[in-house]
């Protein structure tokens, strides 16, 4: 089984005991990782519980979600800093309450078969894949507003839920990821860069004592994943549904790939 793939049990789909994610990235064998982007993006209103249910469905391993914080300090999961494009709201997450962020309607946009969708708290997201053995990918928004305390607010909950040996807490913001490793040295670390960086990434891993890569999939390069292997790190770009793409990708080596549609990433394996 070529370099890089890992056979990925949760107790959703196993009943048996979950294992720290840093033991499932240190095994070798099995298949690529399928991680939802923003749940099942494709399918549902991005970052809901409908779109995170319906990524579980699909057969995800994992799922990715964004996290802002309310004015009064609540980390929430949306990905864009206003509220405006997935809401009927209007104005910036920041300057919004929890209570205010929970009236807004945030499924009609996409569907009218999904009004009464809301933008969950991170607690509730955790919670959910605390129970369905879902591994998640929470990734720090920090730019281009800056939110004082969101690592602190992020690995508290994680803590509070019981899922911080399940879970990658990724960033844009190195400097966040860097925070939350110095919070919790146990939790999982990823770096987001949309580039190539001349040393495959190795050097963005080091300084802040990551252990994922997450390269935007056009510069995901198999000489790049090779290295990224060869000094112990795991390689897993976004964001694609293209099975063209999704085949060079698995072909170049990737640990895993995120898709606003997971089906067609095990559809692509399978095949």
């Amino acid at each position: 089984m070529p370099h890089g793939y890992y056979e990925f049990h949760t107790m959703s789909e196993s009943g048996t005991e979950r294992r720290p994610l840093r033991q499932r990235l240190a095994q070798k064998t099995g298949r690529p990782l399928v991680i939802g982007h923003r749940g099942a993006m494709g399918y549902r209103p991005e970052n809901t519980m409908p779109s995170f249910e319906h990524a579980l469905a699909l057969g995800a391993d994992c799922v990715e979600f964004d996290v802002h914080l309310t004015r009064d300090g609540v980390p929430v999961v949306i990905h864009d800093d206003t509220v405006e494009r997935t809401t009927n709201g209007q104005g910036l997450v920041r300057d919004h309450t929890l209570s205010e962020l929970q009236r807004l309607e945030a499924g009609t946009w996409f569907g009218p078969e999904y009004a009464g969708a809301r933008i969950p708290t991170l607690d509730e997201v955790l919670e959910w894949a605390r129970l369905s053995g879902m591994v998640v990918d929470v990734e720090i928004k920090n730019a281009p507003i800056y939110y004082a305390g969101i690592e602190e607010a992020v690995v508290a909950a994680l803590r509070r839920a019981g899922m911080g040996d399940q879970a990658v807490v990724s960033s844009f913001d190195h400097h966040a990821v860097k925070r939350v490793g110095e919070l919790d040295p146990d939790l999982v670390l990823g770096v987001l860069y949309g580039a190539r960086p001349a040393d495959a990434g190795l050097c963005l891993a080091q300084l802040v004592g990551a252990q994922v890569l997450l390269p935007h999939e056009a510069y995901a390069r198999a000489a790049d994943i090779q290295a990224a292997h060869a000094a112990g790190l795991t390689v897993v770009p976004w964001t694609t549904s293209d099975p063209e793409r999704i085949c060079e990708l698995i072909a170049a080596g990737v640990d895993g790939v995120c898709s606003n549609h997971p089906d067609v990433v095990r559809q692509t394996v399978a095949a």
